[in-house]
């Protein structure tokens, strides 16, 4: 039927334009079509993006992996060096001064040895202002790219109840519990060392890993075997964050920041601030004392999981491939 083309007096039909070849010209697009088509675009997208997101988080799982290994070249370079690994972080007295932490120790080693003063360690306080610089640099062979937190945090006293076992207990539910005034801020870390599976705050001196207080293990002291020992571990911001520079004194859960400790297997739903965890999907990242790298599962089971972090348990159960 033709369209028609009305006057006053009378209606006459208006002729339809045909194209050249004699087809009927076509039309534009109805909005149920331009439905279909958004409607088939957005699937498309729905089924790509777990794609991408599962490239990216392979990215930064082997970037993450690549700092491990970086680290455990440096503390290698450090045992050739002095004969032994450093110490977990050196004081007078485990709350004491300085509290240079290990991985402030290995900079040297890992071509950031231009923050260090000419005193190695440095003999002043961590807060000291002539230590600024290098209490506040981001190191990013320290920082897992899957970690979102910011580089540089501020750190806090220690509250008035302290850093005891009950105080430990309450981080499951408030991390901040205890804490104090601000004091100064720090550069953040996502790998600490592997104290063990004791309680840091009640056997500082005396860990059964391989980082504390003024610890000085020799490869030969672990005598579980360094490919079956686990000696530093990835830690997330989730909870609190860790860093690389010192266990400072009188800070807020100060001896934590720079140890981990390995009671509970990674991303543990209750786990305190010191236990091993990432962003990572299904697991956390590990040095073994030969230089492998690992990532460790959150399902792995926990008798397993302790033997890896003591270095002389006497229980030499091979880690995952």
């Amino acid at each position: 039927m033709f369209p028609t083309r009305c006057s006053a007096a009378v209606c006459h039909p208006r002729p339809v334009p045909w194209r050249a070849d004699g087809r009927r010209p076509s039309r534009g697009v109805t909005l149920v079509e331009l439905l279909v088509v958004i409607a088939i675009i957005g699937i498309l997208v729905a089924l790509l993006l777990p794609a991408i997101q599962a490239a990216r988080e392979a990215a930064r799982r082997a970037q993450c992996q690549n700092n491990v290994r970086q680290i455990g070249l440096a503390l290698h370079e450090h045992h050739a060096a002095f004969g032994y690994l450093p110490s977990g972080w050196v004081a007078d007295n485990p709350a004491g001064h300085p509290g240079w932490a290990w991985a402030m120790l290995i900079l040297p080693y890992l071509e950031q040895g231009n923050l260090l003063p000419n005193d190695r360690p440095p003999g002043r306080a961590v807060g000291h202002p002539a230590n600024r610089r290098l209490r506040e640099t981001p190191i990013p062979t320290y920082l897992c790219p899957a970690d979102p937190s910011p580089e540089v945090f501020t750190l806090h006293e220690r509250g008035p109840h302290g850093p005891n076992a009950a105080a430990a207990a309450a981080q499951r539910v408030q991390p901040n519990a205890n804490r104090g005034p601000a004091m100064f801020h720090v550069a953040r870390a996502n790998y600490t060392g592997v104290f063990g599976i004791l309680v840091i705050e009640q056997t500082p001196s005396t860990g059964d890993g391989t980082f504390f207080h003024n610890s000085r293990i020799r490869f030969a002291d672990i005598r579980d075997g360094l490919s079956n020992t686990v000696i530093v571990g990835e830690r997330s911001s989730r909870l609190d964050s860790p860093t690389w520079v010192a266990s400072v004194p009188g800070a807020h859960r100060a001896m934590a920041r720079v140890v981990g400790r390995s009671d509970r297997v990674p991303n543990d739903v209750l786990g305190d601030f010191s236990d091993f965890s990432s962003h990572h999907v299904f697991g956390a990242n590990f040095l073994l004392g030969d230089g492998a790298v690992k990532m460790i599962s959150d399902e792995v089971d926990p008798d397993v999981y302790h033997a890896w972090a003591t270095r002389a348990g006497g229980e030499p159960v091979m880690p995952p491939d």
